[in-house]
């Protein structure tokens, strides 16, 4: 996807983007190893943007595995489908998409990866997010985020790590991954 869609986007969708550059590869690779994402037989991404997870996931999947792209910006749903024309997009938004029209009764994601900006949502949308998808985690499954160093300690920041620690079996925080813009660690989070 090329820098001057993602630049349109921004300027037009700056509350949900929530970013002012895409991931890096270095930030991509730290994410796939957290969440082991070569090993998951269900995938599910929180917001692709503009595949920059989406082509490290695709890369390290096994090719038996279930993916599925949750994205609010329809552009980008539009121009990740072709690109990736064996993995599952759809235009919604996470906290109220029905996970039951994906998979079987019972079956779980093993992996939950996140692009999604959280410092910038109030706290209400981030419950109603990890409430909905939360569920369909399998037990000992994977929930893998990213923050932007530094901003982590703002109050919204503190106020989401503190919401995966009660949501979840607690948090691990990677090392600072320095090759990306802003800086980034790795939130992994395990549902008990």
């Amino acid at each position: 996807m090329s820098a001057a869609t993602f630049i349109k986007e921004l300027r037009h969708n700056w509350k949900t983007i929530g970013a002012v550059a895409p991931s890096s590869p270095a930030l991509a690779e730290r994410m796939m190893e957290a969440a082991g994402v070569w090993q998951a037989r269900r995938i599910l991404e929180l917001g692709p943007g503009t595949g920059a997870f989406t082509t490290a996931i695709a890369d390290a999947m096994p090719h038996s595995s279930e993916y599925l792209g949750i994205e609010l910006n329809d552009t980008f749903v539009q121009q990740l489908r072709p690109r990736f024309q064996k993995l599952r997009f759809e235009c919604a938004d996470a906290q109220h998409f029905d996970f039951t029209q994906v998979f079987a009764a019972g079956e779980k994601f093993d992996t939950v990866i996140s692009g999604l900006p959280w410092t910038a949502f109030p706290r209400g949308l981030q419950e109603a997010i990890l409430g909905n998808v939360l569920p369909h985690l399998a037990p000992g499954g994977c929930f893998v985020t990213f923050a932007y160093w530094g901003f982590h300690q703002l109050p919204s920041g503190r106020r989401f790590r503190g919401l995966l620690h009660e949501m979840t079996h607690g948090v691990e925080t990677s090392r600072v991954v320095w090759r990306n813009l802003p800086p980034a660690f790795v939130y992994i989070a395990r549902k008990a």
